[in-house]
């Protein structure tokens, strides 16, 4: 049985910023004829749960904390670098991943203003993963 890399929220995990989930249900039946492989970059990166909002700015990624913007990129990254290890180990060719995320994004993430402007681009993770030649498609693919 072939391995794909999913975006854990939306098999129902509570790992969103907001500390919920995206459950989606076409997503789930992938494991009807895959393994599926659960990961959140951003918990992997050391980001918690819940968290503030972050959106992807330019090569940055920015958290709209409380107490004013603050880049975490460096756990974005790590939570990245992580997730390709995954793919490497387990020789996964397909990731499904959460749509307009900042790190699981494809083709279209929000534009770092938290103003819920989609423009095109990657989320850090679907970047790292399709550099490395792995498939990426969002559940809005599905």
């Amino acid at each position: 049985m072939k391995s794909v890399l999913i975006s854990a929220c939306l098999l129902g995990e509570n790992c969103k910023y907001n500390g919920g989930n995206n459950y989606n249900e076409a997503a789930a039946a992938l494991a009807e004829r895959y393994e599926l492989v659960p990961v959140c970059p951003e918990v992997l990166g050391g980001l918690s749960v819940p968290r503030p909002p972050c959106e992807r700015s330019g090569s940055r990624v920015i958290s709209n904390d409380p107490e004013g913007l603050k880049d975490v990129t460096e756990a974005f990254v790590s939570g990245a670098r992580q997730c390709l290890e995954i793919t490497k180990e387990k020789g996964i060719e397909l990731a499904v991943l959460k749509a307009k995320s900042p790190s699981c994004g494809s083709c279209r993430i929000y534009d770092g203003t938290f103003s819920h402007t989609v423009i095109p681009g990657d989320g850090v993770t679907a970047e790292m993963l399709k550099a490395n030649g792995i498939r990426v498609i969002t559940e809005e693919d599905l």
